[in-house]
């Protein structure tokens, strides 16, 4: 017999929106097979968990909570940018920040699984969730938080709730929270070159490549070339050889020493990101009513 993990009753409830139990009796059933759970469940329950499964939640929060040296944030995920200005919805999403800080959960599921009343929902986080979706008629999903404890402090940056940034410091508030704003501006992806993602590096040589081969030069020129985009490249991702947004004269990592500070790390969520947008065809919309229609007639 297979062990059902969380994270996989999590990820057979991303897929279908059945209740964690019954996601878990599916893959019980199934041995752990997802694909077959899936199908349990689509007997079980209808054609309701394959609709659900289909509503993609690209818009959302991102909701931030800082208790000291200890700090949390999440993106929880909506349907449609109306549900972000809920009142309900943003009291959840920082409840779930607020969660995530004070228990330090392993993961999304265990996060859900915490106790939380709100609404007249409960009795946890995840009840809230699927009692907000009857209420207010629209997929809401817990899409994944950060949670840093027992290091330096902590400082917290929120571009509206559509960029959250967090910051891991020692030194100045002040300066911290600058740069949790220039991260959200500029989007680095690492603190130094040499943190960058070897990936990423090697994407980039590629289209370097490509862009050298295209220009008809010399081989030992071509070199220079794809290697000169690729440090170019490095300075521009890299948190601390950014220039500041607030003096463009000076780098982050000269601002940090002007200031006495160290920046440890950093998240930067951006709510969406790497979540595939339905692009609403209207007309196909009432292209395929108006043929069900008329196979009904």
């Amino acid at each position: 017999m297979a062990a059902i993990t969380a994270s996989m009753v999590a990820e057979l409830r991303a897929k279908t929106d059945a209740p964690m139990m019954e996601c878990k009796k599916a893959l019980t059933e199934a041995d752990g097979d997802m694909a077959k759970a899936e199908e349990i469940l689509r007997v079980k329950l209808g054609t309701k968990a394959g609709k659900a499964a289909s509503r993609v939640t690209a818009e959302g929060v991102i909701a931030a909570h800082i208790d000291g040296n200890t700090g949390a944030m999440v993106e929880v995920n909506c349907e449609t940018d109306f549900v972000t200005k809920n009142e309900m919805f943003l009291a959840m999403a920082q409840a779930a920040a607020r969660l995530a800080a004070g228990n330090n959960p392993a993961d999304v599921a265990a996060l859900a699984a915490l106790p939380y009343e709100q609404d007249g929902y409960g009795p946890t986080l995840e009840g809230v969730r699927a009692g907000l979706i009857g209420k207010i008629g629209e997929n809401m999903s817990l899409r994944r938080f950060v949670r840093k404890a027992g290091g330096g402090r902590l400082a917290s940056y929120l571009h509206g709730t559509r960029i959250g940034v967090l910051v891991e410091y020692e030194g100045d508030e002040a300066a911290a929270r600058d740069v949790a704003m220039h991260v959200a501006a500029m989007k680095p992806v690492a603190l130094t070159s040499g943190d960058v993602p070897a990936e990423l590096i090697e994407r980039e040589r590629a289209v370097a490549t490509a862009k050298a081969q295209e220009s008809g030069k010399p081989a030992d020129i071509a070199t220079k070339m794809i290697e000169g985009a690729v440090q170019k490249y490095l300075k521009e991702v890299s948190l601390f050889n950014q220039p500041f947004v607030k003096n463009d004269k000076q780098t982050v990592e000269q601002m940090l020493k002007e200031k006495g500070t160290k920046v440890l790390g950093f998240t930067l969520y951006v709510v969406g990101e790497g979540i595939e947008k339905k692009a609403d065809d209207f007309a196909a919309e009432v292209a395929a009513q108006v043929a069900a229609a008329q196979g009904k007639a």
